[in-house]
Protein backbone atom coordinates (compact mmCIF):
# COMPACT_ATOMS: atom_id res chain seq x y z
CA UNK A 1 0.00 0.00 0.00
CA UNK A 2 1.46 2.93 -1.72
CA UNK A 3 2.29 6.52 1.68
CA UNK A 4 -0.56 9.06 1.29
CA UNK A 5 1.27 11.98 -0.02
CA UNK A 6 1.32 15.73 -1.28
CA UNK A 7 2.64 17.54 -4.20
CA UNK A 8 3.78 21.35 -3.80
CA UNK A 9 2.86 22.91 -7.09
CA UNK A 10 5.24 26.44 -7.39
CA UNK A 11 3.25 28.94 -9.35
CA UNK A 12 5.04 32.16 -8.02
CA UNK A 13 7.57 33.05 -11.15
CA UNK A 14 7.79 36.07 -12.42
CA UNK A 15 8.69 35.69 -15.39
CA UNK A 16 12.05 38.10 -15.46
CA UNK A 17 13.98 36.06 -18.16
CA UNK A 18 11.38 35.64 -20.24
CA UNK A 19 10.96 39.42 -21.16
CA UNK A 20 7.40 39.20 -20.24
CA UNK A 21 5.03 41.65 -17.78
CA UNK A 22 2.90 38.10 -17.46
CA UNK A 23 3.89 35.61 -15.40
CA UNK A 24 5.34 32.80 -16.92
CA UNK A 25 2.62 30.25 -15.29
CA UNK A 26 -0.01 32.38 -17.21
CA UNK A 27 2.07 32.38 -20.54
CA UNK A 28 -0.21 30.33 -22.85
CA UNK A 29 1.15 26.55 -24.18
CA UNK A 30 -1.61 24.57 -26.48
CA UNK A 31 -4.18 27.10 -25.59
CA UNK A 32 -3.80 27.17 -21.62
CA UNK A 33 -1.89 28.73 -19.02
CA UNK A 34 1.52 26.61 -18.80
CA UNK A 35 0.28 25.99 -14.68
CA UNK A 36 -2.88 23.97 -16.21
CA UNK A 37 -0.99 21.23 -18.10
CA UNK A 38 0.78 20.29 -14.63
CA UNK A 39 -2.49 20.49 -12.79
CA UNK A 40 -4.17 18.54 -15.58
CA UNK A 41 -1.84 16.12 -14.79
CA UNK A 42 -1.82 16.26 -10.77
CA UNK A 43 -5.72 15.88 -11.58
CA UNK A 44 -5.70 13.04 -13.29
CA UNK A 45 -3.23 10.68 -11.42
CA UNK A 46 -3.69 8.02 -8.99
CA UNK A 47 -0.25 8.77 -7.79
CA UNK A 48 -1.16 12.06 -6.26
CA UNK A 49 -3.53 12.58 -3.38
CA UNK A 50 -3.43 15.99 -2.80
CA UNK A 51 -1.87 19.37 -3.90
CA UNK A 52 -0.85 22.93 -2.45
CA UNK A 53 -0.33 25.35 -4.67
CA UNK A 54 1.35 28.17 -4.01
CA UNK A 55 1.44 31.67 -5.56
CA UNK A 56 2.61 35.01 -5.40
CA UNK A 57 0.26 37.21 -3.53
CA UNK A 58 -0.55 39.66 -6.81
CA UNK A 59 -1.69 36.32 -8.52
CA UNK A 60 -3.79 34.60 -6.01
CA UNK A 61 -7.05 35.23 -7.43
CA UNK A 62 -5.95 34.28 -10.96
CA UNK A 63 -4.79 31.17 -9.56
CA UNK A 64 -8.15 30.72 -7.96
CA UNK A 65 -9.86 31.30 -11.42
CA UNK A 66 -7.79 28.80 -12.89
CA UNK A 67 -8.39 26.37 -10.15
CA UNK A 68 -12.13 26.84 -10.27
CA UNK A 69 -12.50 26.75 -13.92
CA UNK A 70 -10.75 23.80 -14.04
CA UNK A 71 -12.32 21.73 -11.24
CA UNK A 72 -9.37 20.48 -10.06
CA UNK A 73 -10.52 20.02 -6.53
CA UNK A 74 -7.12 17.99 -5.72
CA UNK A 75 -6.00 21.62 -5.09
CA UNK A 76 -6.20 22.03 -1.30
CA UNK A 77 -5.05 24.98 -0.28
CA UNK A 78 -3.66 28.04 -2.80
CA UNK A 79 -1.13 29.96 -0.09
CA UNK A 80 1.28 32.98 -0.71
CA UNK A 81 4.99 32.74 -2.03
CA UNK A 82 8.38 33.53 0.25
CA UNK A 83 11.06 36.11 -1.34
CA UNK A 84 12.83 33.56 -1.93
CA UNK A 85 12.05 30.31 -4.13
CA UNK A 86 13.04 28.20 -0.99
CA UNK A 87 10.87 29.96 1.31
CA UNK A 88 7.62 29.44 -1.42
CA UNK A 89 8.19 25.69 -0.71
CA UNK A 90 8.69 26.25 3.13
CA UNK A 91 4.88 27.94 3.06
CA UNK A 92 4.01 24.89 0.98
CA UNK A 93 5.11 22.21 3.14
CA UNK A 94 4.08 24.15 6.52
CA UNK A 95 0.46 24.52 5.19
CA UNK A 96 0.18 20.85 3.68
CA UNK A 97 1.92 19.22 7.44
CA UNK A 98 -0.16 21.81 9.09
CA UNK A 99 -2.67 21.59 11.92
CA UNK A 100 -5.23 20.20 10.13
CA UNK A 101 -3.42 17.99 8.34
CA UNK A 102 -4.44 17.45 4.25
CA UNK A 103 -8.09 17.02 3.16
CA UNK A 104 -7.62 13.97 0.67
CA UNK A 105 -7.39 11.91 3.54
CA UNK A 106 -7.50 11.49 7.63
CA UNK A 107 -3.84 13.03 8.67
CA UNK A 108 -0.67 14.37 7.63
CA UNK A 109 0.99 13.47 4.30
CA UNK A 110 4.00 11.00 4.67
CA UNK A 111 5.54 12.04 1.36
CA UNK A 112 5.83 15.12 -0.36
CA UNK A 113 6.60 16.01 -3.50
CA UNK A 114 7.67 19.43 -4.43
CA UNK A 115 7.04 20.42 -8.90
CA UNK A 116 7.90 23.50 -10.45
CA UNK A 117 4.55 24.95 -12.31
CA UNK A 118 7.17 25.98 -15.22
CA UNK A 119 7.98 22.31 -16.02
CA UNK A 120 4.59 21.55 -17.99
CA UNK A 121 4.97 18.27 -18.99
CA UNK A 122 5.12 15.87 -15.83
CA UNK A 123 3.97 12.71 -16.05
CA UNK A 124 2.84 9.05 -14.16
CA UNK A 125 5.91 7.81 -15.29
CA UNK A 126 8.12 10.42 -13.50
CA UNK A 127 5.87 10.71 -9.92
CA UNK A 128 6.20 6.43 -9.73
CA UNK A 129 10.02 6.76 -9.78
CA UNK A 130 10.23 9.24 -7.50
CA UNK A 131 7.61 7.55 -5.36
CA UNK A 132 9.27 4.41 -5.54
CA UNK A 133 12.37 5.09 -4.43
CA UNK A 134 11.96 7.88 -1.53
CA UNK A 135 12.20 6.75 1.62
CA UNK A 136 13.52 8.00 5.17
CA UNK A 137 16.77 9.16 4.69
CA UNK A 138 16.82 9.47 1.54
CA UNK A 139 14.84 12.05 -0.47
CA UNK A 140 14.85 11.11 -4.47
CA UNK A 141 15.25 13.98 -6.87
CA UNK A 142 14.04 13.27 -11.02
CA UNK A 143 17.16 14.63 -13.24
CA UNK A 144 18.55 13.66 -16.52
CA UNK A 145 22.41 13.15 -17.57
CA UNK A 146 24.00 15.56 -19.22
CA UNK A 147 24.33 15.23 -22.65
CA UNK A 148 27.27 18.06 -22.58
CA UNK A 149 30.48 18.02 -21.06
CA UNK A 150 30.80 20.66 -18.06
CA UNK A 151 33.07 22.90 -17.24
CA UNK A 152 33.82 25.19 -13.73
CA UNK A 153 34.61 28.50 -14.17
CA UNK A 154 35.82 30.88 -11.79
CA UNK A 155 34.43 35.02 -11.85
CA UNK A 156 36.40 35.72 -14.39
CA UNK A 157 35.52 33.17 -17.68
CA UNK A 158 38.68 30.49 -16.61
CA UNK A 159 38.14 27.11 -16.44
CA UNK A 160 38.67 25.64 -12.41
CA UNK A 161 37.37 22.00 -13.20
CA UNK A 162 36.00 19.70 -15.75
CA UNK A 163 33.94 16.88 -13.27
CA UNK A 164 33.61 13.71 -15.98
CA UNK A 165 30.69 13.79 -17.57
CA UNK A 166 28.99 10.54 -16.59
CA UNK A 167 29.07 11.83 -13.36
CA UNK A 168 27.05 15.01 -14.28
CA UNK A 169 23.11 15.02 -14.19
CA UNK A 170 20.79 17.82 -14.73
CA UNK A 171 18.24 18.64 -11.99
CA UNK A 172 14.93 18.58 -12.27
CA UNK A 173 11.57 18.09 -10.38
CA UNK A 174 9.39 16.37 -8.48
CA UNK A 175 11.54 16.56 -5.60
CA UNK A 176 10.60 13.59 -3.28
CA UNK A 177 10.75 13.55 0.37
CA UNK A 178 9.47 11.83 3.60
CA UNK A 179 7.01 14.57 4.97
CA UNK A 180 8.40 14.39 8.57
CA UNK A 181 12.43 14.95 6.68
CA UNK A 182 11.50 17.92 4.55
CA UNK A 183 9.42 19.25 7.33
CA UNK A 184 12.29 19.61 9.71
CA UNK A 185 14.41 21.03 6.83
CA UNK A 186 11.93 23.94 6.08
CA UNK A 187 11.48 24.96 9.70
CA UNK A 188 15.23 25.09 10.03
CA UNK A 189 15.42 26.88 6.90
CA UNK A 190 13.10 29.48 7.73
CA UNK A 191 14.69 30.50 11.02
CA UNK A 192 18.10 30.69 9.40
CA UNK A 193 15.95 33.09 7.26
CA UNK A 194 14.51 34.89 10.40
CA UNK A 195 17.52 35.35 12.14
CA UNK A 196 19.79 36.70 8.79
CA UNK A 197 16.76 39.61 8.85
CA UNK A 198 17.42 39.90 12.65
CA UNK A 199 21.24 40.09 12.10
CA UNK A 200 22.76 41.40 8.55
CA UNK A 201 26.00 39.84 9.39
CA UNK A 202 24.46 36.60 8.87
CA UNK A 203 25.27 35.36 5.78
CA UNK A 204 22.71 32.93 3.78
CA UNK A 205 23.58 30.08 1.50
CA UNK A 206 22.35 30.47 -1.93
CA UNK A 207 19.37 27.57 -2.07
CA UNK A 208 18.57 26.31 -5.19
CA UNK A 209 16.15 23.56 -4.91
CA UNK A 210 14.90 21.47 -2.26
CA UNK A 211 17.06 18.47 -2.28
CA UNK A 212 19.75 21.18 -1.23
CA UNK A 213 18.16 22.63 1.76
CA UNK A 214 17.14 18.79 2.31
CA UNK A 215 20.65 17.78 2.66
CA UNK A 216 22.29 21.10 3.69
CA UNK A 217 20.46 21.29 6.84
CA UNK A 218 19.61 17.41 7.48
CA UNK A 219 22.65 15.63 5.93
CA UNK A 220 19.89 13.49 4.30
CA UNK A 221 21.03 11.17 1.29
CA UNK A 222 19.61 12.33 -2.37
CA UNK A 223 19.20 9.81 -4.87
CA UNK A 224 18.80 11.07 -8.55
CA UNK A 225 16.06 9.04 -10.73
CA UNK A 226 15.61 9.28 -14.14
CA UNK A 227 13.13 12.45 -15.18
CA UNK A 228 12.71 12.89 -18.79
CA UNK A 229 14.51 15.17 -21.47
CA UNK A 230 11.31 16.29 -21.87
CA UNK A 231 10.66 18.08 -18.44
CA UNK A 232 11.78 21.25 -19.45
CA UNK A 233 11.49 24.34 -17.38
CA UNK A 234 10.23 26.76 -19.24
CA UNK A 235 12.58 30.29 -18.46
CA UNK A 236 13.48 31.94 -21.83
CA UNK A 237 11.22 32.90 -24.97
CA UNK A 238 13.30 29.60 -26.28
CA UNK A 239 11.63 27.59 -24.03
CA UNK A 240 8.42 28.00 -25.04
CA UNK A 241 9.04 26.99 -28.52
CA UNK A 242 10.76 24.25 -27.28
CA UNK A 243 7.71 23.45 -25.76
CA UNK A 244 5.31 23.81 -28.44
CA UNK A 245 7.18 21.08 -30.10
CA UNK A 246 7.20 18.90 -27.22
CA UNK A 247 2.88 19.38 -26.94
CA UNK A 248 3.06 18.93 -30.77
CA UNK A 249 4.78 15.68 -30.46
CA UNK A 250 2.38 14.69 -27.81
CA UNK A 251 -0.85 15.40 -29.05
CA UNK A 252 0.37 13.46 -32.11
CA UNK A 253 1.10 10.61 -30.33
CA UNK A 254 -2.13 10.49 -28.56
CA UNK A 255 -3.90 11.15 -31.66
Amino acid sequence: MRKKNALILLAGGRGKRMGSDIPKQFLDLGGMPIIRHSLNTIQKSELIDECILVSGADDIRAIRDIVDRGGFDKVSHIVTGGEERYLSVVNGVLAACGKDGCEAFDGKPEVILVHDGARPFLDDDIIARCLDNVSADQGCVAAVPSKDTVKIADENGIVTDEPPRKNVWLMQTPQCFDADVIYKACLAARKAYEESKNNPSVKLPEITDDAQMVNMYLGTKIKLVMGSYENIKITTPEDITVAEKILEAKIGHIS
